[in-house]
Formats: C-alpha cells, sequence, structure tokens
C-alpha cells in the first residue's frame, strides 16, 4: 500500500498554451517539464501520461452556473462532496459556514485519522492563530482558519505544527519559503530557505506517514493580481519545490498535485471555469489518473489509495 503526499495548489487551472497569457505556458518549469516529457501542464496536454507521471484537468464547474470558488471548490477537493451544489452555489474565499463541520468532520484527513492510518498536515501556522480567543472574545475575521486544508486539520486534531516545528524543518510553511514568518511575524528563529529545501522537508514528512496534505495559495494570490511576472515568479517557485519534494520522496510515495479552480493560468481575468490542474506520479499513477475527472473524485481516490473504504 503506497503512502500518499497531497500537494494542493491553489487557484491553477488548464489553460491555453499561449506565453502571453498562461504563466505555466510562458515560465521556466523543469521539474514539470520533466515529469510530462518535455511538455507544459496547459489544457493542449491534459492526459498526458509518460513513464512517471499523468496529468488530468479536473472538473471544477460541477454542474453549478457562476464561475468556481475556493470555499467550495476547496470542500468539494477534501470531502468528496459536491460543495458548490450542497451550498446552492459557488463560494469563496472561504468554506462556507454551514459546510464547515463537513469540512472538518468529513474531510481525508479525519475519515484516515479515524481508521487509524498515519496522517500529517505539513503546514505550519502560528500558535497564536490556533489558540483559543480569551473568553468573551472572537476570533480575529481574517483568520485563516475558516480555508479548507486548515479546517479539516483542526477537525482531525492535526493542526499542531507551529514556530519550532518550522525552525526544526519538521513543517513547511504555506508560501513554501519562510520569507512571511520572519518579516512579517518577526520570527528570526525561522531559517531561511529555498524551495527546493522546503520541498525536502515536506517528503521527509510524508515518509513518515501514510497520508500527508500540504497547502500552498501563493498561486492563487497571484493569479488575482493579473500580472503575468508575477504568475511566472508564484509556479517557478512551485516548481522548484516539487523538485525538492521529488529529490527526496520515497519510492513507494504516490504524489498527487491538485487545484480547486483555475486562476494563475489566464492573466487577463480572475478565476475561470477552465479544469483545475491535477498531476499524478508515483506507483499506479496512469490507473489513479484514470479515476479523476472532477474535484469530487480526489477524496475517495486518495483514502482508497490509504486503505480506508
Amino acid at each position: 500500500m503506497p503512502r500518499v503526499l497531497f500537494v494542493f495548489l491553489d487557484g491553477v487551472g488548464l489553460g491555453p498554451a499561449d506565453p502571453e497569457v498562461n504563466a505555466l505556458a510562458a515560465a521556466r518549469l523543469p521539474t514539470l517539464e520533466a515529469l510530462l516529457g518535455g511538455q507544459r501542464p496547459t489544457m493542449d496536454a491534459a492526459g498526458l501520461s509518460t513513464r512517471e507521471a499523468t496529468l488530468v484537468g479536473l472538473d471544477a464547474v460541477l454542474g453549478v452556473d457562476g464561475l468556481p470558488q475556493s470555499g467550495t471548490g476547496q470542500a468539494a477537493l477534501l470531502t468528496g462532496e459536491n460543495a458548490p451544489a450542497r451550498f446552492g452555489r459557488h463560494y469563496g474565499p472561504w468554506v462556507p459556514t454551514t459546510l464547515r463541520p463537513l469540512v472538518e468532520g468529513e474531510s481525508i484527513l479525519a475519515r484516515a485519522k479515524r481508521a487509524s492510518r498515519g496522517v500529517a498536515f505539513a503546514n505550519a501556522y502560528p500558535e497564536e492563530v490556533v489558540d483559543p480567543p480569551p473568553p468573551g472574545t472572537r476570533r480575529s475575521r481574517r483568520s485563516p482558519l475558516r480555508a479548507g486544508p486548515p479546517l479539516a486539520a483542526l477537525g482531525a486534531g492535526l493542526l499542531t505544527r507551529h514556530t519550532e516545528a518550522l525552525a526544526r524543518g519538521d513543517a513547511v510553511a504555506s508560501e513554501i519559503v519562510n520569507d512571511g514568518w520572519r518579516e512579517h511575524l518577526g520570527r528570526r528563529e525561522v531559517p531561511v530557505i529555498s524551495p527546493a529545501e522546503a520541498g525536502r522537508n515536506l517528503a521527509r514528512i510524508a515518509a513518515a506517514h501514510d497520508l500527508t496534505l500540504y497547502a500552498h495559495y501563493t498561486t492563487d494570490a497571484a493569479g488575482h493580481c493579473r500580472d503575468l511576472a508575477a504568475a511566472i515568479r508564484s509556479i517557478e517557485c512551485v516548481d522548484a519545490f516539487l523538485g525538492g519534494v521529488l529529490d527526496a520522496l520515497p519510492a513507494d510515495t504516490l504524489l498527487l498535485i491538485t487545484s480547486d479552480h483555475g486562476n494563475l493560468e489566464d492573466a487577463r481575468t480572475g478565476h475561470t471555469r477552465n479544469p483545475a490542474l491535477a498531476l499524478v506520479y508515483g506507483p499506479g499513477h496512469e490507473e489513479v489518473a484514470g479515476r479523476l475527472r472532477a474535484l469530487t473524485d480526489v477524496a475517495g481516490v486518495v483514502l482508497e489509495a490509504v486503505g480506508v473504504g
């Protein structure tokens, strides 16, 4: 039974192979190109399978009018439920309040943990974000705990990696590198780190668990800038990070890279209705990818891969 490392990238779709608008067609992506036999992760390459990896596009619309959004998209990815249909519309950027119990209680993390699998959420979060607010006060409206991955980790009791873990290399910052922790949070004990080093840290975490989830959001933020140069910088950082992951990932590990909706792949606009990126690498990647057609397929495929029915 393989281990599974699930890397979530917010807001990355499969778009046109046009370097004038699509960062994935314009950026330097040696890791992804190597996996895809020299091809780039664009709409034209969807369905491509090489000896090492398979690229597919995931339906993020799910039969619901409007543009796919992060909140309901992440809920669908993490639980297998058609969250936009259940909520009545696409919603974001946060998981809507009525769907948060679903994400906390029925995510891949909670279900795998209940089945006694070794499960990790690799992201580091500051202690003050996770600690309960004082009696009589409310958590800041800007709390990141409204996003799908940390909500799922919180519900599974896995939101446990903080400053010390990040300083040791036993966690990975949501932005991949540690600059934000050092510059904005003043955590100078956290080392400067390259994307490749962060990737090797993530691979080491994955090697110790049956299922590991890591979530990255800067790709979506870059897409919202409608700035091709910013989008290129963002996806090049991800590519270097994935190179570090692959350098140290155990051979028995299935790597699944997915997104919740399109955005980064078209600098002319914000969110798109393009298929969301899904790339599968490792043992049985072609068979696994063949069962992925929509966001709602991901949770079941991940759980089956780690032996959870």
